[in-house]
């Protein structure tokens, strides 16, 4: 006689709590759920980049704008403004001084500002800390502070009004940050590197120039990048020396703003604020075509282990 097995019966099994469910989850799955604190940044962030969006919109369509008093969008709209501005403010002689200065203060800042990071680098001399908190200073202190006696300075000298002027007033703090931002940069890399050259006949001159100088191609684009946007977007520094023929423009912009008692065309100064703005994304645009942030951190990162 054949047996038959017998199959065991299934057993019920008790719900699982949410609480308990939340708790079994893998760890790497996230919760649907966010706390409230989380909630109140997004909120707070969204809030922030609306009005953001809304005042650049709203720059951006009086300076198209032609009559502009009973809606939320002109009656008419017109390009004349931009026209205008350039040449009520002759515009294309203020943008050549803003980039000349820009790119006058970039160079001149790294040509200075490289080798004496190297030195605080790899050099330990007396009162080193003292002198790094000296480069401190001209980045935390407000630039109004000392920009009042630089001015001063300047016009004792007889240099006032004058690009010079607004190139020199402008090192004063692009040349610290360079070096504050370099210094971090070259401990990273190995000094047996060095060694290993100067041992194989190099010079110093060979080495900094045949073998950091590309270690530090990512770093130097990098601290670059800053004081350009940085030097564009100065305000006081440039203000207290510059004058007809020196002047930014973002200082070109307040002065429009302020002449005559805010006589000028509302739209013109709109049409001058897109020109700026434009102007800043266009070198923020042509500068991350050649600097990535992320290989930049990268390129730390590979250092540091070697």
């Amino acid at each position: 006689m054949a047996t038959t097995a017998s199959t065991p019966a299934p057993t019920a099994t008790a719900p699982v709590p949410r609480k308990a469910r939340k708790a079994q989850a893998l760890p790497g799955e996230r919760s649907l759920a966010a706390s409230p604190s989380t909630w109140f940044v997004w909120a707070g962030m969204a809030v922030f980049l609306v009005f953001l969006a809304g005042i650049i919109v709203a720059v951006v369509v009086d300076s198209f704008g032609r009559q502009w008093f009973t809606g939320w969008l002109p009656a008419e709209w017109a390009s004349s403004w931009y026209s205008g501005a350039w040449s009520r403010f002759s515009l294309g002689e203020v943008i050549g001084v803003t980039v000349g200065v820009a790119f006058a203060v970039v160079a001149i800042s790294v040509l200075v500002g490289v080798p004496a990071s190297y030195l605080l680098a790899r050099r330990n001399f007396p009162g080193k800390k003292a002198v790094t908190a000296l480069f401190l200073l001209p980045i935390l202190m407000p630039p109004i502070t000392y920009g009042i006696p630089l001015a001063t300075v300047m016009y004792a000298f007889g240099l006032g009004r004058t690009l010079v002027a607004v190139v020199l007033v402008n090192l004063v703090p692009s040349i610290p940050f360079v070096i504050l931002t370099m210094t971090p940069f070259i401990e990273q890399i190995n000094p047996s590197i060095e060694s290993a050259a100067r041992m194989c006949g190099a010079s110093i001159r060979q080495v900094f120039t045949r073998v950091l100088a590309p270690l530090l191609i990512p770093g130097i684009l990098a601290a670059g990048i800053l004081v350009l946007v940085r030097t564009v977007g100065m305000f006081e520094l440039t203000f207290l020396v510059s004058g007809p023929g020196s002047d930014t423009l973002v200082v070109s912009i307040y002065r429009a703003m302020t002449s005559a008692g805010g006589g000028e065309a509302r739209q013109l100064i709109s049409a001058m604020s897109v020109m700026y703005t434009a102007t800043m994304l266009i070198i923020l645009a042509v500068a991350l075509r050649f600097v990535n942030p992320t290989q930049l951190v990268a390129r730390v990162k590979e250092n540091r282990e070697d």
